[in-house]
């Protein structure tokens, strides 16, 4: 991989993780819980509010890349550290992106549904650049490739389980910090439905198209030339 398309990978990542971050705030705004990764970092943020989204949501980040190490010991990647820059980017992207969105406030349930379907399109074409960037993997998906390497699972069976235990841990904190399930409704379940089928869809559509904009010139034609 040559220089000039390393560095069209990582722009096309880091507007990956704007987008992302967009999604995110939009679905938090909707008011009907936020997507399991951002589920404790929320939870923290409505019980803690001098500290930000953003702010918990680097701590969960980081808390991740110490149980990856706890499980993969030596074997942890080279390339895993990454997270760390990573994690503070998507951090300040969060923050930015609940200022920019500040005005969403759906005042009837219609008005959350759609803002939080709308988030959900958002987030899911956010997920799908930084997968097509192939470059970086943001803590959530290190965690679930830790687990798939220690202990040979399905990777999509066990980001399943992964989402749900981050979910089922948001609402014992809910619990713990304020005494009544906080943080964690049914948008945390759509947004858990949806977003991987809609990167998924998006892949399908425009991901091969993406990848010969992203490919050096030869490659990239070299690439159409076989798919004709």
């Amino acid at each position: 991989m040559s220089k000039a398309e390393l560095v069209r990978r990582y722009l096309f990542f880091l507007a990956g993780l704007f987008v992302n971050a967009m999604g995110i705030a939009l679905i938090t705004r909707a008011n009907l819980g936020t997507s399991p990764i951002s589920s404790n970092p929320y939870v923290l943020s409505l019980r803690f509010p001098a500290i930000s989204l953003g702010m918990f949501t680097l701590f969960f980040s980081l808390l991740l890349i110490v149980l990856q190490l706890l499980i993969l010991g030596k074997g942890f990647p080279k390339q895993f550290w990454l997270q760390i820059p990573v994690s503070f980017v998507l951090s300040a992207f969060i923050d930015l992106a609940m200022a920019l969105l500040s005005f969403v406030n759906p005042q009837s349930y219609p008005l959350e549904m759609i803002a939080l379907l709308i988030g959900c399109l958002v987030l899911g074409f956010g997920v799908f650049m930084e997968v097509a960037a192939n470059v970086v993997m943001l803590p959530g998906e290190c965690m679930v490739k830790s687990i798939t390497i220690r202990w040979h699972t399905d990777f999509g069976k066990t980001k399943i389980a992964v989402d749900v235990t981050m979910v089922a841990a948001a609402a014992i904190l809910g619990f713990l910090l304020c005494g009544t399930l906080t943080g964690v409704r049914e948008g945390s379940v759509i947004s858990a439905l949806l977003v991987g089928l809609i990167a998924r869809t998006v892949g399908k559509w425009i991901g091969q198209p993406i990848q010969r904009l992203l490919m050096d010139k030869d490659l990239a034609r070299k690439a159409g030339q076989e798919e004709s």
